[in-house]
């Protein structure tokens, strides 16, 4: 996860990010220092991207696991992540980073999914038992698992469902705390010097010739439609 987000401040662009972000935010917190301004844009930006880049890197981790121990595949099938058989069932999973994952038509969307890859199956021959799982990698599973036609996993749950293992969700947290340590030197160290390299570039293109942000050169630049 470190190495992912290294490569997000390589390719962090300044201009970029300002179209992307609320100028009148930054305003609204009285800001007088470039370094200030920038330090929040770049901050904004690791947070908006690492979440989804982290679920990524779980997604992965599960579906290594489940092929480890039950033989399970990464899924060709539109939506679904994993695909395994355990026993007489095989499960077809879309793996979530944690249970508040989307709106009603992302769900919907979901379970569309899932009534496909059933159509699927049924016209391929297929003769297996088939459950349809949403795989949750944090957080707690509702009293109500199942949701119509398809169950719904969080957290400690999800990652015994696919190892075995009731202790994985625990294991898992000490390898991720030993990388953040052996990389954080060169984490910072690279953060220093974009928000460095970025501050220059703020007070070249922002910046009046007395220092003082020019903050309707920033809102143009964000949000006008010349």
């Amino acid at each position: 996860m470190i190495t992912k987000r290294l490569e997000g401040l390589d390719r962090l662009d300044l201009t970029k990010v300002i179209k992307k972000k609320n100028p009148y935010l930054f305003r609204a917190k009285n800001y007088d220092n470039a370094s200030d301004v920038v330090k929040d844009l770049m901050d904004a930006y690791i947070s908006s991207s690492e979440e989804a880049k982290f679920g990524d890197w779980l997604e992965g981790l599960a579906i290594h696991v489940n092929s480890i121990v039950y033989g399970g595949t990464k899924s060709s099938s539109q939506g679904i992540d994993l695909d395994f058989q355990k026993n007489d069932t095989r499960y077809l999973v879309a793996i979530k980073s944690g249970p508040n994952w989307g709106n009603s038509s992302q769900i919907n969307k979901m379970i569309q999914d899932f009534q496909l890859a059933k159509k699927v199956l049924r016209t391929s021959g297929a003769n297996v038992h088939v459950e349809f799982v949403n795989g949750c990698c944090y957080g707690r599973s509702s009293r109500t698992l199942q949701r119509g036609i398809y169950y719904k996993y969080c957290g400690q749950m999800f990652w015994e469902f696919i190892s075995g293992d009731s202790q994985l969700y625990l294991e898992i947290i000490e390898p991720l705390a030993q990388e953040a340590k052996a990389r954080s030197i060169s984490y910072q160290t690279k953060h220093s010097n974009t928000l460095n390299k970025l501050t220059k570039d703020f007070i070249l293109k922002f910046c009046d010739e007395q220092g003082c942000i020019d903050w309707e050169t920033l809102v143009r630049l964000n949000s006008s439609y010349e």
